[in-house]
């Protein structure tokens, strides 16, 4: 059988943040490290203020004397706090993770990461799920209380699979979605259902998707995906190219088996940026996908 791995740590999963969890509910601490604190503004679009291909970081007193309701506290880093605010509006020069990831540091990533999913929950989370009264944020954004019940609840990611589906030769499958231009293609991913395996989850989404079915399904890697609050877990899984594609669900415009060959010529291509009239353009270095099809292409 075809082996291969991540072609390294996936951009989005770089984690070098001590996220100091002991500190969230130390309210002297936290008041001891604001007038020292570093400060992210994240608008909704996940947009951050930058310098360059740098992200600018502000001073947390500039929200106030002491920690604001609202911020949420992402860690610590080189001795100083860091925090995270939603604004509405930003001033000057802006940008998010998907034209931002690849050039980032370790930290910045980290950081932004984290900033993105957990405000994003916050957005989404102003209500118990358990009596539907107003609930507030506590232990510095990382959980939120029912002002009526006191029942507590924390962030939610959603996790999701995504799979290199290959014939175990030199063949892999790749898909379009209908939203997506044409030429542009990358693995099959989809959201993992309640009382299910991720294992059981590759199947099902890959036979809802494409009709196909799948064997030797092997666990690759995982990434952080805050659009809005996802983590990827990555697969590699066999299937027969002889068996006929069967779109199901809808989700697929166009699917196709393509060769090392065809892979590797698009990675040199560069990804979906790319404004060369490729026949073939693959997802940028912040998608796990691409560390997946490097992977393969290079086995």
């Amino acid at each position: 059988m075809t082996r291969f791995e991540l072609s390294g740590t996936p951009l989005l999963s770089r984690t070098v943040v001590d996220r100091a969890e002991e500190l969230r509910s130390d309210v002297d601490a936290l008041r001891g490290g604001w007038a020292q604190a570093r400060l992210l503004r994240v608008d909704r679009r996940g947009q951050v203020p930058v310098d360059g291909d740098s992200v600018v970081f502000g001073k947390a007193v500039e929200l106030g004397p002491e920690p604001q309701p609202g911020a949420v506290f992402l860690g610590v880093r080189e001795g100083r706090h860091v925090w995270a605010v939603r604004v509405l509006a930003q001033t000057g020069p802006v940008a998010d993770l998907r034209r931002l990831g690849e050039k980032l540091d370790s930290a910045e990533a980290d950081l932004m990461v984290s900033a993105v999913a957990l405000l994003n929950w916050h957005d989404q989370a102003g209500f118990s799920a358990i009596d539907g009264s107003a609930s507030e944020p506590t232990m510095s954004g990382w959980s939120r209380i029912s002002t009526v019940s006191g029942h507590e609840e924390f962030p939610r990611t959603d996790p999701a699979i995504i799979c290199l589906v290959h014939d175990d030769g030199d063949r892999v499958l790749l898909a379009r979605q209908p939203t997506w231009p044409e030429r542009r293609f990358s693995v099959l991913a989809g959201f993992v259902e309640a009382g299910e395996s991720l294992e059981s989850c590759v199947a099902r989404e890959i036979r809802e998707e494409v009709g196909l079915d799948v064997r030797d399904v092997r666990y690759l890697g995982s990434q952080p995906w805050p659009f809005p609050r996802s983590v990827m877990l990555g697969f590699a899984a066999v299937a027969d190219p002889e068996q006929p594609f069967e779109f199901q669900d809808g989700e697929i415009a166009e699917a196709a088996w393509f060769t090392r060959g065809q892979v590797r010529a698009a990675l040199e291509v560069g990804d979906w940026a790319s404004s060369e009239d490729a026949p073939l353009l693959l997802p940028g270095s912040i998608s796990i996908a691409r560390g997946m099809l490097e992977g393969w292409a290079n086995a």
